[in-house]
């Protein structure tokens, strides 16, 4: 076959997982391209929170934080369980912590801990209360040089530009409680101008991580290509030898001597695969994740004989759907004392401040017409307003008129309008709040335990007694926004071994073909272990498949 152009691996996708597999292949010797099918590099990575759930990583042992491989392993049997392959549970265990030392060496990556960011289910055998997850330290954009603009935008604009770190965001949600809260505000808004000043390009999160790995592909002269749509596989004799790709509005042919690997995301913005795949009801207007994650690469791998597995399930949370916005994902709101979330019924049905995921499942294992949860309704008070951050909203910043013109923030003076106001059953309501505020005085949650664990504590208020996450709503005027089952992006794709090479349904192997990230069936199944679990996943993937073409 003529190709028009030949490397020795061909990287589809350019979140964290296709620029590290880029990386490492690239210091092995190998001949990388990198392709992009949307205008900006990144993935959903860049529009990640860029944390890393890397289990016995050397900044735990730094920091004094007790972990080991055993423990990590106990922790995900104790919550992976045998719905993953103990074979692809132990490649990411033991590769997940060489792999961000292996950044640090020859990718100059720079890491922080994420301090007290507890593992999602800390109390289950194994977990860490402290946290494992790491995030890359900030990054100034200006040494991408032509490059900062390809780097893909924050969906969501924050108010004068600030940009913090995952820890100041959790800091930053206590400015009306803490000390720390007021230090961390004050030194992210004297940082935010002096950037302004001497025009520096502050990047925090994802988009610190991906930075971070193109520069040092900048370093390499491994070339990436955006604006190249990936159309399909090339296969000879059972062996995917490259793929076909479009090249300025022409089709193209790109050999992959060594291999090819699939790193495009999955398909939370293919409204056609989440119907057919995604508990109902769903939508693509409830997503975060990169628009540019339709499938394709799912598709082309299903065309060749590929197969699949965790397709019914995503990187859950609850989002809500500002009016002209992207769909905002809420983490902290939830562990904050003084909200709830409630059903049409008008009742409470999970702990609000329990992980993403889980509540999304608890929405979707619940929801009946009889009895919808989706969408749930998340309720607070002024008080709550006053104090944390909803949203981009920090304490005591009005919301936009068009939240209340379009009736995404529903705002009443009692809890029998606010019923009216959002259709649910007035009495359950008036009971429901009734009831959690008497649970909120003694400080325990009779019905769903909120506030019992390092992880529900970690977004709760310090100062509030006796309970971090419980506080009565009582203070008028009272507030209900709509949450649906959003997601980070889906879980499910196609099936891969500990290699991350692609299998058929019979358990064969696809020779030439890899998977990482969302593109393959992630290696956490049906859970999310920690922090981070979707980026540390796909980048310790990408490791492992650059290594295995490497050494093959």
């Amino acid at each position: 076959m003529a190709f028009d152009y030949s490397y020795d691996i061909v990287i589809v996708g350019s979140g964290g997982g296709g620029l590290t597999a880029a990386l490492v292949a690239k210091q092995a010797g190998l001949d990388v391209l990198v392709i992009e099918k949307t205008e900006y590099y990144g993935g959903s990575t860049a529009l990640s929170g860029g944390g890393m759930w890397i289990p016995n990583n050397f900044l735990l042992e730094k920091k004094g934080v007790q972990d080991s491989y055993e423990k990590a392993k106990k922790y995900m049997e104790s919550t992976v369980g045998e719905r993953v392959s103990v074979k692809k549970q132990e490649a990411f265990l033991k590769n997940a912590p060489e792999m961000i030392e292996w950044l640090r060496d020859n990718a100059d990556m720079k890491y922080l801990h994420m301090v007290g960011y507890s593992d999602y289910h800390p109390d289950e055998p194994g977990g860490v209360a402290e946290g494992r997850s790491l995030e890359p330290k900030p990054f100034n954009g200006r040494k991408l040089k032509d490059d900062f603009h390809l780097l893909r935008p924050m969906s969501i604009e924050v108010p004068l530009g600030i940009a913090f770190t995952i820890s100041e965001y959790h800091d930053l949600g206590m400015i009306t409680s803490t000390w720390k809260g007021k230090y961390v505000a004050l030194k992210t808004g004297i940082k935010t101008v002096f950037n302004l000043i001497f025009g520096i390009k502050y990047l925090t999160l994802g988009r610190s991580l991906i930075a971070r790995l193109r520069y040092a592909m900048k370093k390499k002269d491994i070339p990436l290509w955006v604006k190249v749509p990936f159309k399909e596989l090339i296969v000879e004799n059972g062996k995917v030898i490259g793929i076909i790709a479009e090249k300025d509005n022409k089709e193209i042919k790109i050999e992959g001597k060594k291999g090819v690997l699939l790193a495009a995301g999955g398909f939370p913005h293919n409204l056609e695969m989440r119907k057919q795949y995604l508990p109902s009801p769903t939508s693509t207007e409830w997503t975060s994740a990169s628009p540019g994650n339709t499938g394709d690469a799912i598709l082309a791998g299903i065309k060749i004989g590929a197969t699949l597995d965790l397709m019914d399930d995503a990187w859950w949370g609850p989002s809500s759907v500002p009016p002209g916005e992207p769909a905002f994902f809420h983490v902290g709101e939830r562990g904050y004392p003084g909200g709830i979330m409630v059903n049409k019924e008008g009742k409470r049905f999970t702990n609000e401040a329990a992980s993403y995921v889980t509540v999304v499942h608890e929405m979707y294992e619940k929801h009946t017409k009889e009895n919808t949860h989706v969408p749930s309704y998340f309720i607070f008070d002024q008080r709550f307003k006053d104090k944390y951050m909803f949203g981009v909203a920090f304490p005591g910043m009005k919301f936009p008129q068009k939240y209340y013109d379009s009736g995404y923030i529903k705002k009443a003076e009692t809890i029998s309008e606010l019923a009216k106001a959002i259709g649910v059953n007035k009495r359950n309501l008036e009971n429901t709040i009734k009831q959690y505020n008497e649970y909120a005085l003694s400080g325990k949650d009779s019905d769903f335990g909120k506030g019992n664990n390092a992880y529900d504590n970690y977004y709760g208020d310090p100062k509030h007694k006796p309970n971090p996450n419980l506080a009565p709503l009582e203070k008028p005027p009272y507030y209900a926004v709509e949450f649906y089952p959003g997601d980070l992006g889906t879980k499910g794709g196609l099936m891969t071994n500990d290699y991350a090479q692609v299998l058929r349904k019979n358990g064969s192997i696809i020779e030439g073909l890899y998977a990482t990230g969302n593109t393959m069936a992630s290696v956490m199944g049906n859970f999310y272990p920690g922090p981070g679990s979707a980026v540390g996943a796909t980048m310790t993937f990408g490791y492992i498949a650059a290594k295995h073409i490497a050494e093959k």
